[in-house]
């Protein structure tokens, strides 16, 4: 039996988007690559932390079963000014699934990022409860209540380092890739409509869809290009940090000396759209399948 690529794999933030960080690591094992090393941000650190912790399927079944509903009833609103989800209700239904676990326990070196508030300096977990890590790490400003751990006020990572490439340890023996979910236009890929089974995604169904046609005819659907753009002050916020992440992230990849990188368009899904889940994953697999190809083709 062939020798397996040994791989040194670096997860992006990204919300929903990061479902897609499944379908990679799927691809990758498929490919008989054998993951070293895991670092990830956001939503990377929670695929990666369910990967490291060898619960990669329990966690795949749970998320991929929940419609819109199920994905509304877990956000526990809250009138606080630091953020409109508590999250606290996700992670509790989460570890019904996967317990929580030490970091240090885990089958692979694992590690996440998190900002401090008021120092605005970086948190780097690699010890301690997976959880708490995960938490930290996925606070997303305005929109998570910030974690609170040994009296630091933390938020999401991807503030500072959303690709944390330097949580990673170079090794001559080791393939660095990167998966960054928060891609540029041209990275955008039609949704899959189907799996890599050949099983359709959940579509609506037929009477509804009878429905919706007939009443189009009276309210028909705005055309993108006919709808003027424009931005509440929210989304104007939004807009301006996402193009500062953006130049960040070629910054940072231009400094460091990737292998391989996987890039899945911010377009491709909301960052609160886990209704997405299945279809995100099939994304993520076929990004890596043309990323995989086009490396080994050029190594071989």
């Amino acid at each position: 039996m062939a020798k397996k690529k040994k791989v040194s794999l670096v997860l992006s933030s990204g919300g929903a988007r990061g479902l897609a960080h499944v379908g990679v690591i799927e691809e990758l094992e498929k490919r008989n690559y054998e993951i070293a090393e895991i670092a990830g941000c956001s939503a990377g650190a929670l695929v990666g932390g369910m990967y490291a912790a060898g619960k990669m399927e329990d966690f795949k079944n749970w998320i991929c079963n929940l419609d819109r509903i199920d994905v509304f009833s877990l956000m526990d609103f809250t009138f606080s000014s630091r953020g409109f989800i508590k999250g606290e209700k996700v992670f509790s239904a989460l570890k019904n699934v996967v317990e929580d676990c030490q970091i240090e326990d885990l089958s692979l070196p694992f590690s996440c990022n998190a900002v401090e508030v008021h120092s605005g300096k970086e948190v780097i977990f690699n010890s301690g409860s997976l959880y708490t890590a995960i938490r930290a790490s996925g606070s997303i400003p305005s929109v998570f209540v910030p974690a609170v751990v040994e009296k630091q006020i933390l938020i999401d990572g991807g503030v500072l380092n959303p690709i944390p490439l330097s949580l990673i340890k170079k090794r001559e023996d080791t393939i660095l890739m990167i998966v960054d979910v928060n891609g540029l236009d041209q990275d955008y890929v039609a949704p899959p409509k189907k799996d890599a089974e050949g099983n359709r995604f959940i579509t609506l169904p037929a009477w509804l869809r009878e429905y919706k046609d007939k009443m189009s005819q009276f309210f028909p659907e705005e055309k993108p290009e006919d709808k003027e753009i424009s931005y509440s002050t929210l989304n104007l916020v939004k807009r301006s940090f996402d193009l500062l992440q953006d130049r960040f992230c070629e910054l940072l990849l231009e400094k460091h000396d990737v292998d391989i990188q996987v890039k899945v368009a911010r377009k491709q899904a909301g960052t609160l759209e886990f209704h997405r889940s299945a279809e995100l994953i099939e994304i993520g697999r076929k990004k890596a399948q043309k990323a995989l190809d086009d490396w080994e083709h050029g190594n071989q």
